[in-house]
């Protein structure tokens, strides 16, 4: 029982941490007067994909690699079936996106995907895999930087307030405590989900692409549901893609760096395979431009599947 408290408090802590660190991100994009999808897709992604990011890094030190893995596995997952189905079903007035994902954007989910699957063959990921994931992230950030051509939609009353209280040296403290609540609540998370996967006799994977995915999640499920209810449909959407292209990249790439990751990925296919479609499903979504109550109910679908396939694997 204390192992699930610790687990739910380090979670939290993860998700303060990270909704600090989005919201100075945001004052900072705003002030250079990036366009939505741009901070979607940089800052805002992230910063809610630093969950993830510093849980697969302290698992993949701790030497747990399944909970490193399962853990991007089931985010990248969620953020698709559970974010964008309910981003989809939300949607103020439906979205009517500015951007073509697809020309743009999808594919580039896409890539970190297929290239995860090949060098999951060999059923480790080298330092030398963790330097190519980094180098995809960075070629994708050049990428939105160079076509970035669309400015951040605000009133003149609001860049006039962002430039009055700007304060860099205020920002930089919250910035500071954020990673520090991020980093330390990691740390636990990671511990608290191991020892509780070993008292229940649960398997890690199961505990890190559930438990510990869904929490990691939850900054990318809160901030994209807002955005799209406030009828800002691309950030919520480059939120979404942003976020998925981070968590194989780099936050797979920097705990591979850390310390390179030896598992029997084969055992793990079903909800490999699944993360694979539901990435296919993003991709065919944005080519046919059926952002749509039909279409998040499908990705919903999806996700009850996938809790069905763990709860049958655990009885």
């Amino acid at each position: 029982m204390i192992n699930l408290l610790i687990l739910i408090i380090s979670l939290g802590i993860l998700i303060l941490g990270a909704d600090l660190i989005i919201k100075q991100s945001e004052k900072i994009a705003i002030k250079f007067n990036f366009s939505e999808y741009l901070i979607g897709a940089t800052l805002i992604a992230f910063g809610t994909s630093l969950p993830e990011m510093a849980a697969s890094i302290s698992a993949s030190i701790h030497k747990h690699p399944q909970l490193a893995v399962s853990n991007i596995i089931g985010s990248n997952f969620l953020n698709i079936s559970l974010v964008l189905g309910m981003v989809l079903l939300l949607a103020k007035g439906g979205i009517k996106p500015n951007r073509d994902f697809f020309v743009k954007d999808s594919s580039w989910a896409l890539f970190p995907v297929l290239f995860f699957i090949a060098v999951a063959l060999d059923n480790q990921i080298n330092r030398i895999v963790a330097i190519s994931l980094l180098l995809l992230m960075f070629g994708y950030i050049l990428f939105l930087i160079r076509y970035d051509k669309t400015s951040l939609d605000l009133d003149i009353e609001d860049i006039e307030d962002i430039e009055d209280n700007f304060n860099w040296i205020k920002i930089t403290f919250f910035l500071i405590v954020g990673f520090i609540m991020v980093i330390k609540g990691a740390d636990y998370t990671v511990i608290s989900a191991s020892n509780l996967a070993k008292s229940l006799g649960v398997s890690e994977w199961a505990i890190g692409v559930l438990l510990v995915a869904f929490g990691t999640s939850l900054p990318e499920l809160v901030v994209s549901i807002i955005a799209a209810i406030k009828g800002k449909a691309d950030m919520a959407i480059g939120n979404v893609i942003g976020s998925n292209m981070a968590n194989i990249t780099v936050a797979l790439g920097l705990a591979a760096l850390a310390h390179p990751i030896k598992m029997n990925f084969s055992k793990y296919s079903f909800d490999i395979a699944l993360m694979v479609i539901a990435t296919f499903m993003l991709v065919f979504i944005t080519a046919n431009k059926m952002y749509s109550k039909p279409a998040g109910i499908s990705l919903l679908s999806m996700l009850i599947i996938f809790l069905n396939h763990l709860f049958l694997i655990q009885h």
